[in-house]
């Protein structure tokens, strides 16, 4: 039996008794922590897929230790320009054993599932509903077309005084040279 879990935010493939390093968690050494995030439980004869978790499925676990990963060098460096740094880094992580995997999934018969429906209805039909708003009359909806309409007329009419086509003069006729008779012959 095995199950997919999600710890500190990595996702992680776990089976009693296995011991893996995760990002740091609180608690002490010695300590129980559970998981609810479980994505997937596969039993051997079952497999559970949860959407997007699996509803009642947990992880249990115990912190063993608190420790640092391995040293990380990061190194940078710019050509020709005589910059270079070295720095060290080395992730905190809790090592924990899993302890065990549980599946509780409550079985919802068909008269629970129409209960809850049921309640649901009621609860939306006992809302106050809210008054519609009372339409504006034919009157009104002709003087704001009117007022809109000699809006546009006046900027259009702005927007043809402005832009006035500027006169162009025609362009010059480039001077041609005109060959004597003298250098021919």
């Amino acid at each position: 039996m095995y199950a997919i879990v999600d710890i500190a935010g990595q996702q992680f493939k776990v089976e009693k008794d296995q011991k893996l390093y995760v990002h740091r968690l609180e608690g002490e050494e010695g300590n129980k922590v559970s998981f609810d995030k479980v994505l997937l439980i596969d039993t051997g004869s079952k497999v559970s897929v949860g959407d997007p978790v699996v509803k009642g499925a947990t992880v249990a676990a115990k912190i063993v230790a608190h420790v640092k990963g391995d040293k990380v060098l990061v190194f940078k460096k710019k050509r020709r320009k005589g910059y270079q740094k070295l720095n060290g880094h080395r992730q905190h992580m809790t090592q924990i054993q899993i302890e065990g995997i549980s599946e509780k999934v409550k079985a919802a018969t068909k008269g629970t599932e129409a209960k809850a429906e049921e309640e649901q209805k009621r609860t939306v039909a006992a809302k106050p509903k809210v008054a519609a708003k009372p339409k504006a009359s034919a009157t009104a909806k002709k003087e704001t077309t009117a007022k809109t309409a000699a809006v546009k007329k006046e900027t259009t009419a702005k927007a043809t005084t402005a832009k006035k086509p500027s006169e162009k003069k025609p362009a010059a006729k480039p001077a041609v040279k005109k060959e004597s008779g003298e250098d021919k012959a």
